[in-house]
């Protein structure tokens, strides 16, 4: 499992992160969602073990993390996170170096790296563009390209800072269909966006961030239906939930859902 119990953390005696205790193993896809500066990158930070926290703990297994080179790598290979910038990741010019880096780094041996690799690519995507140097790829193909760096490893747990940021409405909609493909396989992934309708449809889970503490947590439905508290947290409805609550409509987890149930509204009331 993977948590956080009592989290404090502050950079030179501004706390940043207030008291925060949220479980990430409860559901398949967690989301965070705050104003900037709510604290969700200084968090994702403490969940990789790159900041460690002044007062409570981040709980890796159901203990607290340990922050030995060992314990750290170890979380690492189960924990990884992929930046909203994938140029932050990316360091090699040919795709298959970059993904293959991190299993060479740790004495994986070439076959088992070439066929981890292969695997990656396929679950993302990204077979059709695999031979293109990186420099000539699209700002979306290059986070497909990070996130499959950070599959081959194998990890249970993905972090994913702003997934959608940069994309086209053909990119978020792979985007969102590769994100399901890989919980498909029984891992979870935690998101981190602005994008609120993203957060609306392909979460299982919403933890909603104010000031460094979690102002409320649910199912989006719940979290999201609350307009005065998800406007005190600086954030907007998603717009199913907006014609929800204005209109009376059916409250539907995505636009495919909604526009299938209004034909069969429709369908209902001429017959």
């Amino acid at each position: 499992m993977l948590a956080c119990e009592n989290l404090w953390f502050s950079y030179q005696d501004a706390p940043t992160l207030q008291g925060l205790t949220l479980d990430f193993s409860r559901q398949p896809v967690t989301g965070l969602v705050g104003a900037n500066g709510c604290g969700k990158s200084t968090l994702f930070m403490n969940l990789s073990g790159i900041l460690r926290p002044q007062k409570g703990a981040v709980l890796w297994q159901g203990k607290p993390l340990d922050y030995s080179k060992r314990g750290l790598l170890a979380l690492r290979q189960q924990v990884t996170t992929v930046f909203q910038d994938p140029d932050q990741q990316i360091f090699y010019t040919d795709i298959d170096s970059d993904i293959a880096f991190s299993l060479r780094n740790i004495g994986v041996e070439e076959a088992e790296i070439a066929r981890r690799v292969d695997d990656a690519l396929t679950l993302v995507d990204a077979q059709s563009f695999r031979q293109q140097p990186i420099q000539c790829l699209s700002h979306g193909q290059k986070k497909r390209v990070a996130i499959a760096g950070a599959l081959v490893i194998q990890a249970k747990y993905l972090l994913l800072d702003e997934p959608t940021a940069g994309l086209d409405p053909a990119g978020r909609a792979q985007m969102i269909a590769l994100i399901r493909r890989i919980v498909a396989q029984g891992d979870h992934v935690v998101i981190s966006s602005h994008d609120i309708d993203l957060i609306y449809e392909i979460c299982d889970a919403v933890y909603v961030l104010r000031h460094g503490e979690c102002l409320t947590q649910g199912t989006p439905g719940e979290v999201f239906s609350r307009r005065a508290l998800v406007e005190k947290a600086g954030l907007t409805q998603p717009w199913l939930v907006k014609l929800h609550s204005e209109l009376g409509l059916p409250l539907c987890k995505s636009e495919d859902e909604f526009y299938a149930r209004m034909r069969a509204m429709r369908v209902k009331e001429a017959s």
